[in-house]
């Protein structure tokens, strides 16, 4: 698809060229030979996603274009939600389109020198070429003629003017007339067309009006009023969150140094998918918090003791630790979906620390009632049966919901790379969870419960 459908809600920028590819199965990509550190092969495997867009990028190279490699539906959404096709885009804001367009050839110079740029492409807003004529007034009114004669002429030539509906059984069919592209598209050419007169004289155009080719917009794109200008910024090996603020700090480098020319009036604002990552950000700064006090609210609620809430809470720490470990391992970025795994991960924390503790305090109670609480052996008994004994019910939530997640890591399907993010961290908090639970949690307990038993000693 070349250029834009003919309405105002379609965001496309007029120049831009939309190309779907349709890859084949990945079992027919090209093999990739892994080497030993002598050099030798010792296997194969198929080319990544990643590889084959770095490819293609090496191979597709047009001179005035920058390629912008994303998926159909997501560039869709991008350009619905804020009009930049690419992860990142940068908008200058201000009253002139000249400027514009060199400060944005600016910062397009700067913005590549960044690691993790795939390609950058600032629009050049005038790039658009017209042909700019004057009519001499005085010219027409010496042969008789009107303004409307001679722009006639010209809508006639270049743009063209419908003259009659042809009808053909259903279907109607308006016929434009206008000069061919010969005629439209040389100066000379235009000069040298004929204007009759009321006279019957036939007056050359050029002799009437003066011509001339002129520099202007295509179209002009505007927000908050003001005009601006668009760099699209394709991103590859790095998270837009680190690329954003690396090409922050190398463009107000740039107008410090000079090198970017920033007059007083016009901004800078950053765009595309980060500016969608931001408002979550912002949303997450949030929802986290809260999510925790919601879990300490229901934990004290179902325990009302403030100990018992924060040896649960414990586990918080001890899953995270698993949780990064698993998504370092898998060179994973911190996402959103990510974050919504961690948010995930505190609400199981606290049901399998819930339950640990559950089996400490039912073995507590059932010793002291039984009267076996006479010293700190018998309590290290008491919750060594509550540990100890009741492994398997423990381990069998935990094992639950481990064997549930772990099938999502192999998943291949529509919004796999989605729901791999939200299980990593669930799958790797648990496990550490579990051993913080089991190691850590009954040290604790003792720590606790130890002190009643040595006031009860000393009182007796």
């Amino acid at each position: 698809k070349i250029g834009r459908a003919e309405t105002a809600t379609d965001p496309a920028p007029m120049d831009m060229i939309e190309t779907t590819i349709r890859l084949k199965p990945e079992r027919d990509w090209p093999a990739v030979d892994i080497r030993d550190d002598t050099g030798r092969v010792i296997a194969h495997r198929r080319r990544t996603p990643d590889e084959l867009v770095e490819a293609l990028n090496h191979a597709i190279q047009f001179p005035g274009l920058a390629n912008a490699w994303t998926m159909p539906i997501r560039a869709r959404i991008d350009m619905l939600s804020t009009g930049i096709k690419t992860p990142v885009g940068i908008k200058i804001a201000g009253p002139d389109l000249a400027a514009l367009e060199r400060i944005a050839i600016e910062i397009e110079a700067v913005v590549k020198g960044v690691p993790g740029t795939l390609s950058a492409y600032a629009e050049r807003v005038m790039g658009g070429r017209y042909i700019e004529f004057e009519i001499r007034r005085e010219e027409i009114a010496r042969f008789g003629l009107t303004l409307a004669d001679v722009q006639e002429v010209l809508a006639v030539a270049l743009g063209g003017m419908p003259v009659l509906t042809t009808v053909e059984g259903l279907e109607r069919y308006t016929v434009n007339l206008r000069y061919d592209r010969d005629y439209r598209q040389d100066l000379e050419a235009l000069r040298n067309l004929i204007v009759p007169t009321p006279t019957g004289a036939q007056i050359p155009l050029g002799q009437l009006a003066t011509f001339q080719i002129v520099n202007a917009p295509m179209s002009i794109k505007s927000e908050a009023a003001a005009p601006n200008a668009w760099i699209y910024v394709d991103v590859r090996g790095v998270d837009l969150g680190t690329y954003v603020r690396a090409a922050m700090r190398a463009v107000n480098a740039a107008v410090a140094e000079g090198t970017v020319q920033l007059p007083e009036g016009y901004s800078i604002f950053w765009s595309g998918q980060y500016e969608s990552m931001e408002r979550v950000r912002q949303r997450l700064l949030i929802l986290v918090p809260l999510t925790l006090l919601i879990v300490t609210m229901l934990l004290y609620l179902s325990t009302r003791s403030v100990i018992k809430t924060g040896i649960v809470l414990l586990a918080v720490p001890f899953s995270l630790v698993g949780a990064f470990g698993l998504i370092y391992l898998l060179d994973y970025n911190l996402s959103v979906a990510v974050w919504v795994g961690l948010i995930a991960l505190a609400g199981l924390d606290a049901e399998t620390g819930m339950v640990m503790l559950l089996y400490l305090d039912l073995a507590h109670e059932q010793w002291k009632r039984e009267g076996k609480l006479t010293s700190l052996t018998a309590l290290h008994g008491a919750i060594y049966h509550g540990a100890v004994q009741r492994l398997r019910p423990k381990l069998m939530t935990v094992a639950t919901t481990f064997f549930a997640l772990l099938p999502i890591l192999w998943s291949t399907g529509t919004g796999a790379d989605v729901m791999k993010r939200i299980a990593v961290p669930m799958i790797g908090g648990v496990v550490t969870s579990l051993l913080g639970e089991l190691l850590v949690y009954p040290a604790i307990y003792h720590l606790w419960r130890s002190r009643d038993v040595k006031v009860k000693k000393n009182g007796g």
